[in-house]
């Protein structure tokens, strides 16, 4: 037999037996030990190759080539069974790592519980939305033309006194009220309409009191269409009121004012023998109409904004609204 018939039939048999050490790999660190000794710089391949010095120069191509067939063809299959053999893992983990989820649950930890403020929250959105009224937002950082000119309150007008605002740069605030809320809207909607501002947080310098918080929640209400008088005002805030906290609630209404309605109005509720404000309400005025393109002469409106929190004292009977912002567990696992 020739040199080259020789190193042929080695390459050949190199070739049978690299496969099927491939194929007898169960894992990676196996897979890449037969990748060393078949294919390394000391591995069987090169050894056979080393014969290649015997063989006339005419011969040494054909066994190039068939070498370089063989390596490619190993190559190939030991990616293959990389690839198979890391599908097999991912499919064990995954059948190790399932999830019955028809199994019963194990209660580890208390089921959790709305807070009393966000259940009280819940429960005056329900009312609104059973009246007719569409859930609107806004941002919570405003400019001073949205939490104040826009609802006719200039640089220059006095009841500006009446708001402690906290200020922040670039001519941005913490917004004092949801109010702003309305006038977003109606700048990007026509009347006729009627939205709820949810809950939303508002920021004022108030001291801390069991009744007055400098973070707290209004609920923001506004309706707008042709020939809405005060009446459907008080009767909308009672109808609210009373299915809120109760028809045998006692309300009433004391003339106030707000730069951004006219007439205004405090609504109370009583509470603990004594009367508790609950917000304000009252008529748009014109102003805040023709600040977003309304005709005051066509609609009219009316709005009120209500303190969340305290809503949620008369409807939880808490005494202290710095209990709701509190940690007590012996509180909170109350509602």
């Amino acid at each position: 037999m020739s040199d080259l018939e020789t190193l042929t039939s080695q390459l050949q048999e190199l070739s049978t037996k690299a496969v099927e050490s491939v194929q007898a790999a169960i894992t990676p660190e196996q897979l890449e030990q037969v990748r060393l000794e078949f294919l390394g710089k000391k591995g069987a391949l090169s050894k056979v190759l080393g014969g290649m010095g015997k063989l006339p120069g005419a011969d040494r191509p054909k066994i190039g080539a068939i070498a370089n067939e063989i390596k490619q063809t190993l190559q190939t299959q030991l990616e293959q069974q990389k690839n198979a053999l890391r599908q097999a893992e991912i499919a064990k983990r995954l059948e190790s790592e399932t999830l019955d989820v028809t199994m019963p649950g194990v209660m580890r930890f208390p089921q959790g519980r709305a807070h009393p403020l966000h259940s009280a929250i819940d429960r005056a959105l329900d009312v609104l939305v059973g009246l007719g009224y569409t859930i609107a937002q806004g941002p919570e950082i405003e400019t001073e033309y949205y939490n104040f000119e826009a609802l006719n309150t200039p640089a220059d007008h006095p009841a500006r006194d009446m708001q402690d605002t906290l200020y922040l740069t670039d001519g941005k605030l913490l917004r004092t009220q949801t109010s702003s809320v309305q006038i977003r809207y109606m700048e990007e909607n026509d009347p006729p309409l009627r939205i709820a501002c949810p809950g939303g947080r508002v920021y004022r310098k108030d001291e801390v009191d069991a009744t007055h918080l400098p973070i707290f929640h209004q609920i923001e209400l506004l309706a707008v269409e042709e020939g809405l008088t005060f009446g459907d005002l008080k009767g909308t805030v009672t109808t609210f009121v009373e299915q809120l906290l109760g028809e045998q609630v006692e309300v009433r209404f004391r003339a106030s004012y707000f730069p951004f309605t006219e007439p205004s109005a405090e609504v109370d509720v009583k509470w603990k023998g004594r009367w508790l404000e609950l917000g304000g309400c009252g008529m748009v005025d014109p102003n805040v109409f023709k600040a977003v393109g309304y005709d005051p002469e066509a609609v009219s409106g009316f709005a009120f904004g209500f303190g969340a929190d305290r809503i949620a004292l008369v409807l939880h009977q808490i005494d202290d609204i710095r209990l709701m912002v509190g940690s007590d567990l012996r509180f909170l696992r109350q509602f």
